[in-house]
């Protein structure tokens, strides 16, 4: 019975059954006077098609094939991705103390190096006289007779059998070849089916983490959950070490990493990103996934700031299925000794980032029908203003001022007059609720203070002969008002133009971060450092623009001997730290 993915949790997997039944009918003539090692045979078949799990059914191939041909050790070397190296070995026959005397697995040299570049079935009395045999390493168990087959899935090599010392010292023969050649037949079957039932496992998994987030996006989540969020789903079902999540900044051309968790996530945390030189922005300039073998060394990536130590196969997947509505990247990084992203992975997380984009969409959009809407209430609220309210005020106040004429009081003309200018002030007022009413938001896409912090840094490469390096945390264009805005852009002109001017430096770093309570700018260089007689003027401005608003700003030096300077102000409605910051 042929099942679909998601149906395979109560039933064994489907096997096809005609290709296997056509390749044992040519192959069973070999044995078919020997009932018995038939019935082995088919016995092993049975065990081996009885798992789902591939590393159990690789562990259940090598066990079957060594009962089968009564071999005292066996051993199934899976070939790597490259197609000429090994990427896992499992063995029978030889105990846990033995492999530790060994030391690392076989590589895929060798003769089984020779079966991985020739996938026919070799039979040998001897290793040792075979041409591609160069000895065993020290703590190996002696071997001699050999028999080896391929074992392929959907017409490509998975792996090779190798199975030697046939118990009783005699050689392997004919008949034991035909046999494993046929337990190789269904272990390809079964090896399949493992795997299918394993990918849709997987797409069980990424669909129901999509559920998830459009749920979030649909019940109202804000977009730093959701980001959030899937960077922890991404990291738990692809079993990665780091999951990060870069967003673009508007009108800048770069990418700041909003999202980091797991392994050292906060070397990654706040960091924009040039397009060029990292792996997230070269899978979003070329709008596809970008994979490395190892992040830590690719000649791609640039090594600075250092941020990828321990680390190695990673896969950098765009969120988006365009250049049009690309919404960010998605990094995932194992550890060093980690299997390296497969194809199948892949296509599944750009899957996930695609349909997470959608959700993102589908929620901005529904975001955008709801601003509609309360503009529209406020443009009628304002139109019944101005046609009601205000011409009935005027006319009221025409009334009086008509009416004051009549009055021959000064007291009671001057208590309508006031009343009429109260009137105007009225009208006045409404008139700039109005106004306030009226003015839509504007498109504030490439006027955040994020933006501005990237514009400032851009603009000052030129000046220093570098690229200073960039790290922004929290919502700073939330948190962070226009009229304290202004100062932080001002402080970081200054102080980039302080290290072009006086520290000879070859690296500046730029560090702007808000808890909702402060906001907190460092930069510091590894020039020469504050001089004791150098001109004071720009740092005196930076401190009157901090006490100004309720701040400080304090100086320091870099371990590596440059020059350190924190600019921090209370937010409104927060409470500024004004302690010194012994780590930064």
């Amino acid at each position: 019975m042929h099942q679909t993915p998601g149906e395979f949790s109560d039933v064994l997997p489907h096997v096809e059954l005609e290709d296997l039944l056509d390749e044992l009918q040519a192959r069973l003539s070999t044995v078919r006077e020997k009932p018995d090692r038939v019935h082995n045979l088919l016995s092993a078949m049975l065990v081996v098609g009885a798992e789902l799990d591939l590393d159990r059914v690789l562990r259940a191939v090598v066990e079957a094939a060594a009962t089968l041909v009564d071999a005292e050790y066996a051993a199934l070397g899976v070939v790597g991705a490259d197609g000429v190296s090994l990427s896992a070995f499992h063995v029978v026959g030889v105990g846990d103390r033995q492999v530790t005397d060994i030391g690392s697995l076989p590589d895929g040299h060798g003769i089984l190096g020779e079966l991985i570049r020739h996938p026919e079935p070799l039979r040998l009395r001897k290793l040792s006289e075979h041409p591609a045999a160069y000895g065993f390493p020290a703590g190996h168990p002696r071997m001699n007779s050999f028999v080896g087959v391929p074992i392929r899935v959907r017409g490509q090599v998975f792996g090779t059998l190798y199975l030697t010392e046939k118990r009783g010292g005699e050689q392997f023969d004919e008949e034991d070849e035909a046999l494993l050649a046929m337990l190789a037949v269904a272990a390809g079957v079964a090896i399949d089916n493992a795997r299918l039932y394993e990918n849709s496992r997987m797409r069980e998994r990424w669909t129901k983490a999509n559920a998830e987030i459009s749920h979030s996006l649909m019940s109202g989540s804000g977009r730093t959950d959701t980001l959030n969020l899937i960077a922890e789903h991404a990291r738990d079902i692809s079993c990665s070490a780091l999951a990060a999540v870069a967003t673009p900044v508007a009108g800048s051309g770069s990418l700041s990493v909003e999202i980091a968790v797991g392994v050292d996530a906060q070397a990654h945390r706040g960091l924009v990103l040039p397009l060029e030189k990292t792996l997230m922005g070269l899978a979003f300039s070329h709008s596809a996934p970008v994979k490395s073998d190892d992040v830590a060394h690719d000649e791609r990536i640039s090594p600075e700031p250092p941020r990828f130590e321990g680390l190695g196969p990673a896969v950098a997947v765009p969120i988006g299925t365009g250049t049009a509505d690309m919404r960010g990247v998605v990094l995932l990084a194992r550890e060093a000794d980690g299997q390296v992203f497969a194809d199948g992975e892949t296509s599944m997380l750009q899957a996930f980032a695609a349909q997470a984009a959608i959700a993102m969409e589908l929620a901005e959009r529904r975001q955008d029908a709801e601003r509609i809407a309360v503009l529209q209430d406020r443009d009628r609220i304002a139109r019944d203003l101005h046609d009601l309210a205000i011409q009935r005020l005027f006319a009221t106040g025409m009334t009086l001022q008509s009416a004051g004429q009549f009055i021959t009081q000064p007291e009671a003309s001057e208590r309508v007059m006031r009343a009429v200018d109260d009137l105007d002030e009225t009208i006045k007022i409404i008139r700039s609720a109005i106004f306030g009413l009226r003015v839509r938001d504007e498109d504030s896409r490439g006027s955040g203070l994020r933006a501005q912090v990237i514009r400032v840094a851009d603009e000052a490469t030129s000046e220093l002969g570098f690229a200073p390096s960039v790290r922004m945390e929290g919502l700073l264009d939330t948190d962070v008002p226009p009229e304290v805005a202004v100062h932080v852009v001002a402080v970081l002109v200054e102080a980039l133009a302080n290290i072009a001017r006086h520290a000879h430096a070859g690296r500046a770093d730029v560090e702007l971060a808000s808890d909702g309570r402060e906001v907190c700018l460092r930069v510091s260089d590894n020039g020469t450092g504050l001089r004791a007689d150098g001109r004071r003027s720009g740092l005196r401005n930076m401190a009157e623009r901090a006490e100004q608003l309720g701040g400080l700003l304090e100086l320091g030096t870099c371990r590596t001997g440059g020059a350190k300077v924190s600019w921090r102000v209370p937010l409104p409605g927060g409470q500024a730290n004004t302690r010194e910051d012994a780590g930064a």
